[in-house]
């Protein structure tokens, strides 16, 4: 073969080498941006589950340094039961008294117009006081005081102590439905303690 031949042999072929595309190389993911996106996702359920477990309160603050966070305080309250006859000891009263039963006297009791009558109602002293001189029945109010006088006390009731106290009654003149109300009061004439009734229906 002519070297003229071999020459334009040799440059045809290096001219198709040139031309042909090169290979492929085998494509090779990039794993950085899975990595971090699994990481932010993380990071944010964290985050949210933190914030579930505690979210303090926020309320708005009178100056202009925005919300403070305010503690939630909680207050317990422990009731009791209180014992008879030591209510005004557990209350820190001197004084007090709490109506048993009326030992005379019935409510409804029907009496004569101007009839006489004594009621008698047994009280227990619910202080931290005894009673002593000076302490007495006095009148509490209601539609008719009835000309009640009470019977002196001649006795002293310690704290926790029952006793039985009365007042002389008259009957109104006129025919009715009547109702008096009574306390006991201290030597100082102040009154304390629960009411005591008296009722009765003057017939004529």
């Amino acid at each position: 073969m002519p070297t003229r031949h071999i020459s334009i042999t040799i440059i045809l072929a290096l001219l198709i080498c040139a031309c042909a595309p090169a290979p492929t190389p085998a494509h090779t993911p990039d794993v950085a941006p899975i990595y971090t996106a699994a990481a932010q996702t993380v990071i944010a359920e964290i985050s949210a589950t933190a914030a579930a477990a505690v979210t303090p309160t926020a309320l708005a603050s009178p100056t202009e340094e925005g919300p403070t966070e305010t503690p939630t305080l909680t207050a317990t309250v422990v009731v009791g039961l209180a014992t008879p006859g030591v209510i005004g000891t557990q209350l820190g009263l001197c004084d007090d008294a709490q109506w048993v039963v009326d030992i005379t006297i019935p409510d409804g009791t029907q009496m004569t117009p101007g009839q006489d009558f004594l009621k008698t109602w047994k009280i227990r002293n619910t202080g931290a006081c005894s009673w002593g001189a000076g302490y007495t029945v006095i009148y509490g109010g209601y539609n008719d005081k009835m000309n009640g006088t009470p019977a002196a006390l001649t006795t002293t009731v310690t704290p926790g102590q029952e006793v039985e106290v009365s007042v002389q009654f008259k009957a109104p003149t006129k025919a009715g439905e009547y109702l008096s109300a009574w306390r006991m009061a201290n030597a100082s004439g102040s009154a304390f303690g629960q009411f005591f009734f008296v009722k009765i229906i003057v017939r004529q």
